[in-house]
Protein backbone atom coordinates (compact mmCIF):
# COMPACT_ATOMS: atom_id res chain seq x y z
CA UNK A 1 0.00 0.00 0.00
CA UNK A 2 1.36 3.36 -0.95
CA UNK A 3 1.31 5.91 1.83
CA UNK A 4 0.02 9.23 0.64
CA UNK A 5 3.16 11.29 2.62
CA UNK A 6 4.95 9.35 0.05
CA UNK A 7 2.96 10.40 -2.77
CA UNK A 8 2.81 13.77 -1.77
CA UNK A 9 6.85 13.98 -1.57
CA UNK A 10 7.38 12.58 -4.87
CA UNK A 11 4.77 15.18 -6.44
CA UNK A 12 6.80 18.21 -4.36
CA UNK A 13 9.95 17.01 -5.73
CA UNK A 14 8.94 16.98 -9.52
CA UNK A 15 7.80 20.16 -9.21
CA UNK A 16 10.79 21.55 -7.36
CA UNK A 17 12.43 19.94 -10.30
CA UNK A 18 10.27 21.95 -13.14
CA UNK A 19 10.88 25.17 -10.54
CA UNK A 20 14.31 25.00 -11.11
CA UNK A 21 14.37 24.33 -14.62
CA UNK A 22 11.98 27.28 -14.82
CA UNK A 23 14.63 29.62 -13.18
CA UNK A 24 17.52 28.64 -14.72
CA UNK A 25 15.29 29.55 -17.95
CA UNK A 26 14.42 32.79 -16.95
CA UNK A 27 18.16 33.44 -15.74
CA UNK A 28 19.09 32.44 -19.77
CA UNK A 29 16.81 34.56 -21.20
CA UNK A 30 17.92 37.67 -18.66
CA UNK A 31 21.33 37.27 -19.80
CA UNK A 32 20.49 37.24 -23.46
CA UNK A 33 18.49 40.05 -23.53
CA UNK A 34 21.43 41.89 -22.05
CA UNK A 35 24.18 40.41 -24.18
CA UNK A 36 23.85 41.32 -28.01
CA UNK A 37 23.36 38.41 -30.69
CA UNK A 38 26.43 37.91 -32.19
CA UNK A 39 26.05 36.90 -36.21
CA UNK A 40 27.29 33.71 -37.09
CA UNK A 41 30.71 33.64 -38.42
CA UNK A 42 30.30 33.48 -42.13
CA UNK A 43 32.41 30.74 -42.64
CA UNK A 44 30.22 28.38 -41.31
CA UNK A 45 27.33 29.04 -43.53
CA UNK A 46 27.59 26.43 -46.12
CA UNK A 47 30.11 23.84 -44.63
CA UNK A 48 29.05 21.07 -47.08
CA UNK A 49 28.87 23.62 -50.32
CA UNK A 50 32.34 24.91 -49.63
CA UNK A 51 34.07 21.17 -49.50
CA UNK A 52 32.48 20.09 -52.15
CA UNK A 53 33.72 22.71 -54.20
CA UNK A 54 37.13 22.77 -53.43
CA UNK A 55 37.56 19.25 -53.94
CA UNK A 56 38.62 20.48 -57.70
CA UNK A 57 42.08 22.51 -57.99
CA UNK A 58 40.94 26.48 -58.62
CA UNK A 59 39.84 27.10 -62.34
CA UNK A 60 38.99 23.36 -62.56
CA UNK A 61 36.36 22.54 -65.31
CA UNK A 62 35.74 19.28 -63.47
CA UNK A 63 32.14 20.34 -62.56
CA UNK A 64 30.86 21.28 -66.02
CA UNK A 65 32.66 18.20 -67.74
CA UNK A 66 29.15 16.62 -67.78
CA UNK A 67 26.69 19.18 -69.48
CA UNK A 68 25.19 18.42 -72.72
CA UNK A 69 25.50 20.87 -75.23
CA UNK A 70 24.21 20.74 -79.11
CA UNK A 71 27.29 20.44 -82.07
CA UNK A 72 25.87 21.47 -84.94
CA UNK A 73 28.46 21.31 -88.46
CA UNK A 74 26.59 23.65 -91.09
CA UNK A 75 27.40 22.29 -94.16
CA UNK A 76 25.21 25.40 -95.92
CA UNK A 77 22.24 27.79 -95.74
CA UNK A 78 20.05 28.92 -98.55
CA UNK A 79 16.01 30.42 -98.59
CA UNK A 80 13.43 29.08 -100.35
CA UNK A 81 10.25 29.90 -101.35
CA UNK A 82 7.19 27.47 -100.13
CA UNK A 83 6.33 27.12 -103.34
CA UNK A 84 9.48 25.26 -104.25
CA UNK A 85 10.03 23.36 -100.89
CA UNK A 86 6.51 21.49 -101.79
CA UNK A 87 7.55 20.95 -105.28
CA UNK A 88 10.68 19.01 -103.70
CA UNK A 89 10.99 15.48 -104.25
CA UNK A 90 13.21 12.45 -103.95
CA UNK A 91 16.16 13.19 -105.96
CA UNK A 92 15.70 16.99 -106.15
CA UNK A 93 19.20 19.01 -105.52
CA UNK A 94 19.06 22.10 -102.95
CA UNK A 95 21.59 24.61 -103.84
CA UNK A 96 23.35 25.85 -100.87
CA UNK A 97 25.53 29.24 -100.55
CA UNK A 98 28.20 26.96 -99.16
CA UNK A 99 30.87 26.24 -101.64
CA UNK A 100 32.71 23.02 -102.65
CA UNK A 101 35.86 22.96 -100.74
CA UNK A 102 35.13 26.10 -98.22
CA UNK A 103 35.45 25.19 -94.46
CA UNK A 104 32.35 24.63 -92.77
CA UNK A 105 31.18 26.07 -89.72
CA UNK A 106 31.18 24.08 -86.42
CA UNK A 107 28.66 25.63 -83.88
CA UNK A 108 27.66 24.52 -80.07
CA UNK A 109 24.38 25.83 -78.78
CA UNK A 110 24.23 28.19 -81.57
CA UNK A 111 27.46 29.86 -81.22
CA UNK A 112 30.51 29.40 -83.52
CA UNK A 113 33.32 28.19 -82.52
CA UNK A 114 35.31 26.39 -85.17
CA UNK A 115 35.66 25.41 -89.10
CA UNK A 116 36.39 22.50 -90.68
CA UNK A 117 36.28 20.45 -93.29
CA UNK A 118 34.41 17.05 -94.40
CA UNK A 119 36.49 13.19 -93.81
CA UNK A 120 34.57 10.26 -94.03
CA UNK A 121 35.89 6.98 -91.62
CA UNK A 122 34.66 3.77 -91.24
CA UNK A 123 31.87 4.92 -94.08
CA UNK A 124 30.94 7.92 -91.63
CA UNK A 125 31.42 11.59 -91.68
CA UNK A 126 33.35 13.31 -89.66
CA UNK A 127 34.90 16.85 -89.64
CA UNK A 128 38.46 17.44 -89.41
CA UNK A 129 38.74 21.44 -87.44
CA UNK A 130 40.83 22.79 -89.20
CA UNK A 131 40.21 26.41 -87.50
CA UNK A 132 39.28 27.45 -83.94
CA UNK A 133 37.94 30.63 -83.31
CA UNK A 134 39.64 32.40 -80.24
CA UNK A 135 37.09 33.60 -77.57
CA UNK A 136 38.23 37.49 -78.97
CA UNK A 137 36.67 36.59 -82.25
CA UNK A 138 33.56 35.32 -80.50
CA UNK A 139 32.67 37.77 -78.63
CA UNK A 140 33.64 40.27 -81.45
CA UNK A 141 30.80 38.68 -83.78
CA UNK A 142 28.05 38.37 -80.78
CA UNK A 143 28.50 42.69 -81.08
CA UNK A 144 27.69 42.16 -85.01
Amino acid sequence: MVDSDDTQGTEDSGMDDWAAALAEQEAFDAAAAQKPAEPAPATNLFPQFNESVTTGTPGSLDMILDIPVSLTVELGRTKIAIRSLLQLAQGSVVELDGLAGEPMDVLVNGCLIAQGEVVVVNDKFGIRLTDIITPAERIRRLHK
